[in-house]
């Protein structure tokens, strides 16, 4: 079974589409601990209210992927849970290929890779390691920071047709051509996550991060045709996670 036919399992069974970003803000008085039960606590008291859980370096750098991350990669899929890791991989194949094994052997079911690096010794091994292993590749078509445009939005000469395309559209029609389980798209540009959704339709599901902390609005971002809202600090910081995660879910519900 395909990590988008899991994910999608998980939302139902949930009645959540919300992946929490497992993310906490740098305290270097705070020991490796410390975290690590701040993190499996919050894990522990929202789970009920979202369908996975995305990692990236807050946890990674401190904690290590083969020692408390892999903790609770194991807690979250314990609780039934699927797992992301937001690697960004973007880098020469041999590389990817050695991020990719790593992520995966740590339990992850799905990474982030970034398709600036191409196909031909950059995807194509990320892809490769993840059919063997029947885990996911998501593809990240649209940041949600304000400099996003710089890179993502700019105009470029497409090769393959011969004619100019944004950034962002031709990573897209990547996306659907590589059979990506997914792709990112900032929820903080709506117009974006639609544009996208054009090129997509339903046959590739649209994460979009940004939600609360950087202003991403939810009704906005599922009206654009977002299928996965990313929450992180409108939910780790709050000083009731259950609580705010818990509101996030049923909003996104009427939504």
């Amino acid at each position: 079974m395909s990590f988008r036919v899991k994910i999608e399992q998980v939302a139902k069974n949930k009645e959540s589409k919300i992946v929490l970003a497992l993310d906490f803000p740098f305290e270097k008085s705070e020991n490796r601990e410390n975290l690590f039960s701040k993190a499996e606590h919050v894990l522990d008291v929202v789970h009920p209210h979202i369908c996975a859980v995305k990692f990236n370096h807050h946890l990674v750098l401190p904690l290590g992927a083969f020692d408390g991350v892999q903790k609770l990669v194991k807690k979250a899929h314990s609780l039934g849970l699927m797992a992301i890791m937001d690697c960004k991989v973007n880098d020469i194949g041999s590389t990817n290929q050695v991020i990719a094994e790593y992520y995966y052997a740590a339990g992850f079911d799905a990474l982030i890779a970034n398709p600036f690096i191409g196909w031909e010794e950059g995807l194509e091994p990320i892809f490769e390691v993840a059919h063997r292993l029947q885990r996911g590749v998501i593809l990240l078509v649209y940041m949600s920071h304000k400099g996003a445009s710089e890179g993502y939005g700019q105009t470029i000469y497409e090769a393959e047709s011969g004619q100019e395309t944004l950034q962002y559209v031709s990573f897209a029609k990547k996306a659907l051509k590589l059979e990506a389980d997914g792709v990112v798209v900032g929820a903080t540009y709506p117009e974006k996550i639609r544009e996208v959704h054009e090129i997509l339709g339903e046959k590739t599901p649209i994460y979009s991060p940004g939600i609360g902390a950087q202003g991403g609005e939810i009704k906005a971002a599922l009206k654009a045709g977002a299928h996965y809202l990313i929450v992180g600090r409108a939910i780790t910081l709050a000083e009731n996670p259950e609580g705010s995660a818990r509101e996030i879910r049923n909003f996104a519900k009427l939504g």
